[in-house]
């Protein structure tokens, strides 16, 4: 067993960590939230990750975005994901998609592919196309809600969106997603209520919320992979 996942395997087992070696995780959208999922999911023992972006790493991700840094500004975030995570790990696997997840681009990834799924876009469009794909191909997804405009980290939650409250974003996804007979999904979101102190519509974006809502959904990933409950 690789010696870098030698803690965690005193706690999940070395069975266990065997399985997180060969898991797939398809990880949609790079930024605060799916980056954070990337670096939690590397650093667990996550074999293969697949990395779905079309974005550049830009000087205002810096604040949130762990592969944002002064060396990867100018960057496809692909390309600074996959810099980062493998010096995390020089042996994972990884899965580069550059592109913008809609139904128009959808059929250029093949879903089944992977074990899980991380939902961590924040294009309406884009989210629906990608809930109603994993579930017809009956994959485990997990879907970030809104961390925008959010500063309280301990207000966040993993819950089925049909219990969610208060978050603009998940009164959306759950409404749209009855209309396509979509009753249940598994959703990190916040009870806190959006908050915008300058007035700008430009959503304004914390360090905390989004760097731990992506590390609850890789706990809930990595629980689900290893069947913990």
């Amino acid at each position: 067993m690789d010696e870098r996942f030698s803690r965690s395997a005193r706690i999940f087992g070395t069975e266990n960590q065997e399985k997180l070696n060969s898991a797939k995780v398809l990880v949609f959208g790079l930024g605060g939230v799916g980056g954070a999922v990337c670096e939690a999911l590397a650093r667990s023992g996550v074999g293969t990750l697949g990395l779905v972006d079309k974005d550049i790493v830009d000087i205002t991700n810096i604040n949130r975005q762990l592969i944002a840094t002064e060396s990867t500004v100018g960057m496809k975030k692909t390309e600074a994901c996959e810099k980062r995570m493998l010096e995390i790990n020089p042996r994972i696997n990884l899965n580069k998609y550059d592109l913008f997840y809609l139904p128009e681009t959808a059929d250029a990834v093949n879903l089944s592919e992977y074990d899980y799924i991380v939902d961590a876009i924040d294009n309406v469009t884009a989210k629906l196309e990608l809930i109603k794909r994993a579930k017809e191909e009956n994959v485990n997804i997990i879907s970030s809600m809104g961390t925008g405009n959010k500063i309280h980290p301990e207000m966040l939650g993993i819950a089925d969106i049909s219990k969610t409250s208060v978050c603009p974003l998940a009164r959306v996804i759950r409404r749209e997603l009855r209309n396509k007979g979509i009753n249940h999904l598994t959703v990190v979101y916040s009870k806190e209520e959006p908050q915008n102190i300058d007035g700008d519509r430009t959503p304004a974006s914390s360090t905390f919320v989004p760097i731990t809502a992506g590390v609850l959904i890789a706990t809930k990933v990595v629980q689900d992979i290893l069947e913990i409950k």
